[in-house]
């Protein structure tokens, strides 16, 4: 595997995304449905607000990932995407090998957000992704091929966990407590 840029590194993150503080700092991993080649989801989850996006790839490569990247970018603008993705954390996978291309925007040309990469075998440092990608198995379990749930039922699973009451929040659900913070930086983004 490539050498990671060292400014990359977990330990230089701001304190603040470990703290979990302030909003539009993500979590970034890959779902796999067989150990043979074919469709992953790639998952984000926003580390204050817990919400869950969920990406169909037809791959687990880093191009497919920054292609994933780029259309969210272009689905919600620039400016936004820069207001909502402020740091993305990631394992050392191959899929997130290409940190130019996560980290620079091919809109703007400009820097759309900061990635970072956890320690090897310290999945910890992306608890709260992991913790998803445990509830995303409820309903893909493994060994199953992604290729056999459509865009919608990813899209239901998605809802599902976004709307489903949280002890941690007093039994609020995540998407209300995302949408709350999209308020407050005024951006409509569902």
């Amino acid at each position: 595997m490539k050498q990671l840029p060292k400014e990359n590194n977990i330990e230089k993150r701001p304190k603040e995304v470990a703290e979990r503080t302030s909003f539009g700092h993500w979590e970034l991993d890959s779902v796999i449905g067989t150990s043979k080649k074919g469709e992953t989801l790639l998952t984000m989850t926003e580390r204050l607000t817990r919400m869950e996006l969920i990406f169909k790839s037809p791959d687990k490569t880093a191009a497919s990932t920054v292609t994933m990247l780029n259309r969210l970018e272009r689905r919600i603008g620039s400016t936004n995407f820069r207001k909502l993705f402020k740091t993305i954390t990631c394992d050392n996978g191959t899929e997130f090998s290409n940190t130019l291309g996560m980290e620079i925007s091919p809109y703007t040309r400009k820097r759309r957000t900061t990635v970072y990469y956890c320690h090897p075998y310290c999945s910890s440092e992306r608890g709260s992704n992991e913790n998803q990608n445990a509830f995303i198995r409820r309903f893909v379990p493994k060994g199953t091929p992604i290729k056999a749930y459509s865009a919608e039922r990813i899209q239901d699973i998605q809802d599902y966990i976004n709307a489903y009451p949280r002890r941690l929040f007093n039994g609020k659900n995540s998407l209300t407590l995302f949408q709350n913070e999209l308020q407050k930086i005024n951006i409509a983004f569902f």
